[in-house]
């Protein structure tokens, strides 16, 4: 059995710290070969993805997360989704007419910040938005914990894009326990600060080749460590027919007959998985009469 496409919760019953491990292959190829995209927007989207599964595991709700990359530099836009069921999509743009890329994260975003969009099942939507002004995407999102939920977070990210047909991505949280929120200085924290030393120990070769047991067994073998079962991470895309022609159902009729007269049928294509849907003139009629969808025995 695989040990990737895995999502891995642990905590340590002799502190007040909790953990998530994640390690992604199959889920995340749907998202970074989905265009011809450089090394260097595969490896910012491997990373946000990792980021993303960890955040939702963290978070106890029912429903979406997104994280959204905006930015003037290189990269224009990236953005993952994902649900608390583990299904994650995502897409970038770049400004295609550089020959070239950098390498670093710094220098492929400018005057860029990071959107966090949690959108629950029940009630209010909720963004945060924090500054990409660290040289890494672990550190702004540990920034983010520091500065705006006053937990203690240490994240790390990892990419391994040396098989261009099989990307891999890795990411593990450690965080203070809620109720011990008033401790987030650091230096006052010495549990914690320990537990991310040793999490700073681990390697990217062990990270993607040992399993999960073997890896927290490395790092905390003089811990007390709680492993729950693991919760498997997908690749899925929300789009259907039906959302498409619900946009339609906000254009004017007028205006999307002219379309199919001039080129047959609309089409519109999702940017996330590239699923093309097609609407003629009984479609479009159907849809601004509100019986789109009905068999006839509905109407």
């Amino acid at each position: 059995m695989s040990q990737f496409d895995k999502l891995h919760r642990f905590i340590f019953n002799n502190v007040s710290v909790r953990g998530e491990m994640v390690r992604l292959d199959d889920s995340l190829n749907h998202i970074v070969h989905c265009y011809e995209y450089p090394v260097q927007i595969q490896r910012l989207l491997s990373e946000m993805a990792a980021a993303t599964c960890l955040l939702t595991a963290i978070l106890k709700f029912k429903g979406e997360i997104g994280l959204q990359i905006q930015s003037e530099g290189p990269v224009k836009y990236a953005v993952i989704n994902a649900t608390d069921n583990q299904t994650l999509r995502g897409v970038a743009r770049w400004d295609e007419e550089l020959s070239s890329l950098p390498e670093s994260f710094g220098e492929l975003l400018s005057k860029a910040f990071l959107v966090i969009t949690i959108t629950p099942e029940e009630g209010e939507r909720y963004q945060g938005v924090v500054a990409l002004d660290k040289p890494t995407l672990a550190e702004c999102i540990e920034s983010y914990f520091d500065q705006s939920e006053q937990l203690a977070t240490s994240v790390r990210l990892m990419t391994d894009l040396s098989q261009p047909d099989n990307a891999k991505a890795a990411g593990l949280l450690l965080q203070v326990m809620p109720k011990e929120a008033g401790a987030t200085d650091r230096t006052q924290t010495s549990e914690f600060d320990h537990l991310s030393t040793l999490t700073n120990t681990l390697t990217e070769e062990e990270m993607f080749a040992l399993p999960a047991e073997d890896i927290l067994y490395r790092l905390y073998h003089q811990e007390d460590v709680e492993m729950f079962p693991p919760q498997s991470v997908s690749f899925a895309c929300t789009c259907s027919r039906e959302r498409s022609a619900e946009a339609l159902r906000n254009v004017d009729k007028a205006e999307l007959m002219d379309v199919i007269k001039e080129e047959g049928a609309i089409k519109m294509s999702c940017q996330y998985c590239h699923t093309e849907y097609r609407f003629d003139a009984i479609d479009v009629e159907a849809i601004h009469a509100g019986h789109f969808g009905e068999t006839p025995a509905d109407q």
